[in-house]
């Protein structure tokens, strides 16, 4: 389904593409702005722009981006980032080395982070939400400040923060908060109040307000975690280092989901760069990545329908049918059992523009289980530098023949492996410029926050 065809769904993207430009305006006219963070923003900005454009002119939205409407989120990056106390901002929206190079195991050397900066003098990173949790929420945002707080105790000196600081821009429940201060120490940051007005408002109307925020600060010397936490974290990067036996593990497939587990576990293991043993390969985009790690498809379908449609409607916008339509596709077909015959017995291999894309919109729109099945999957694949083939770079770069696609695809191509993905558009625009691609249709799915 797409967005263009529904009644709120135009409404909403023209309202989030009105707010884009605004926050755009908003970073090129601030005063001495640091050219760092300054043009990171700009970039992310840039690209939801480029992405809410493509909504209103294709006739086919790749799934896993039809719930990244992030706006608000960068939204409420750029408040902190301009306020006063805010300096020598490093990094924004990226992840970041947790341990030395020489120490560094795959899938646990890295966290990410909104902001790393010093505030008021002091090093911190910050965690940024757009979202007011509830107290349903609780287990997965206390997953995701665990794996932040840890890292920052166990991170070397050179990067490691005094605090950590929890930015909420639609407040936050007075239940949740108790529980973070029982938990973890957290206490409201004073002083930390609004950002200077602009002097020269854009004309499409006013800054957002925040008013409703709610900043919190866990000091890093006050976070004892207890055995139990330790060993818990130990145990998940120890299953993370063995996905050969995931099925094996009861533990592991209450996290992932056994059908994930099975899935994972019919593709031949990487073991080096030798291919020589002619295994077959497959080449997975963004979208099939997705539809392996998304909540939809590892049994949260259930829940999702049990949840008041009210609910749904407000967590998920105008993307409402598109998700519903997807659950209720996995309740009659699901998709793991398709991909199964896919990929049993085939090794996975993935281009590095794809790798980066998936990272960033699981840190953004994944759930803690989805984020963990992600990690999961990318053990298992092979990463492969963008080398599109000749043939496919050949054929003129167009709106329905983007070059971003034609590095993916033709990555695949160019291994003489099948691409699987649901982009459905792109292969359609291939074959009517008389080109035969080698591809494997999948059913689109979304990432849920599972």
């Amino acid at each position: 389904m797409e967005l263009k065809g529904e009644s709120g769904g135009d409404k909403v993207v023209e309202a989030a593409k009105r707010r884009c430009k605004a926050l755009t305006y908003r970073i090129q006219t601030l005063p001495k702005s640091p050219s760092l963070w300054k043009t990171t923003l700009l970039r992310l900005v840039n690209s939801e722009l480029s992405f809410l454009h493509r909504l209103n002119h294709s006739s086919s939205v790749s799934p896993p981006t039809a719930l990244s409407l992030n706006i608000g989120h960068l939204e409420a990056v750029f408040h902190v980032l301009r306020h006063p106390s805010v300096t020598a901002v490093v990094r924004v929206c990226k992840p970041i080395p947790t341990s030395p190079p020489q120490t560094r195991r795959a899938g646990n050397s890295r966290v990410y982070i909104d902001i790393v900066c010093s505030l008021n003098g002091n090093p911190v990173w910050i965690l940024v939400s757009d979202r007011n949790p509830k107290h349903n929420d609780f287990k997965e945002l206390r997953g995701r400040i665990l794996e932040v707080l840890i890292a920052a105790r166990q991170s070397n000196l050179t990067v490691r923060p005094s605090s950590v600081i929890l930015s909420f821009s639609n407040g936050l429940r007075d239940d949740v908060i108790k529980k973070l201060r029982d938990e973890f120490g957290a206490i409201d940051l004073a002083g930390f109040g609004d950002c200077p007005p602009f002097e020269h408002e854009f004309e499409e109307g006013p800054c957002r307000s925040f008013e409703r925020a709610c900043i919190l600060e866990i000091k890093i010397e006050a976070f004892h975690p207890t055995i139990d936490v330790l060993d818990s974290k130990r145990e998940e990067e120890k299953c993370g280092d063995d996905v050969e036996h995931l099925e094996m593990d009861s533990n592991v497939v209450v996290n992932l989901g056994e059908s994930f587990c099975s899935l994972v576990s019919k593709m031949k293991r990487w073991s080096d760069w030798d291919v020589e043993d002619n295994a077959e390969l497959v080449n997975f985009d963004t979208t099939a990545l997705v539809a392996a790690v998304s909540g939809i498809s590892n049994g949260v379908t259930g829940k999702l329908l049990d949840t008041p449609e009210s609910d749904l409607r407000a967590r998920f916008k105008g993307n409402y049918e598109f998700v519903i339509n997807q659950v209720n596709s996995e309740i009659t077909h699901p998709i793991h059992a398709d991909m199964a015959g896919v990929i049993s017995g085939k090794r996975g291999i993935i281009c590095k523009s794809v790798f980066s894309e998936f990272q960033e919109l699981v840190s953004m729109c994944g759930g803690s289980r989805e984020k963990l099945r992600a990690q999961h999957f990318l053990k298992r694949l092979k990463v492969v530098p963008d080398c599109p083939s000749e043939r496919m770079m050949s054929l003129p770069t167009t709106r329905k023949l983007a070059l971003k696609n034609k590095v993916v695809f033709g990555t695949g191509d160019h291994w003489h492996a099948p691409t699987m993905t649901a982009n459905m558009a792109f292969v359609r625009a291939v074959l009517q410029a008389g080109m035969s691609l080698f591809t494997v249709e999948h059913r689109p799915r979304a990432l849920v926050g599972d």
